[in-house]
């Protein structure tokens, strides 16, 4: 006859913490999902990688042409796109226009993947 084990019972525990502290606020996913949206296309998501770790923290469009097989239009245009998402600050010198992170943006999506990470 097969042995029969009796279980001690246990209070009942949580077994994972939540995933954050408090939800999105509206206003907050509004921001958010936008930039999250932006860097769904790993060209953009590429693209704001190689404008953050530029020298000087800023790129124009000539300085990463060549890190892509894409044509400088369709480069200036996912550069458009990220502007327009709020990740990308942007300022004209002459015939170029050279692009820098907005770290603020930066901050607030990194908020939220370390949130997601608790």
């Amino acid at each position: 006859m097969p042995e029969i084990l009796s279980l001690t019972p246990v209070d009942a525990v949580a077994c994972c913490p939540p995933m954050a502290t408090t939800p999105l606020t509206e206003e907050s996913a509004a921001v958010l999902a936008p930039m999250l949206k932006a860097l769904g296309d790993p060209a953009r998501l590429r693209l704001l990688s190689l404008v953050a770790s530029h020298e000087g923290g800023e790129a124009c469009v000539c300085d990463l042409n060549d890190a892509f097989d894409l044509s400088q239009p369709t480069i200036s245009h996912h550069l458009k796109v990220l502007h327009g998402a709020g990740l990308l600050t942007r300022e004209k010198r002459g015939v170029w226009v050279y692009y820098r992170v907005d770290s603020d943006a930066l901050a607030a999506l990194g908020g939220l993947i370390a949130g997601a990470g608790r």
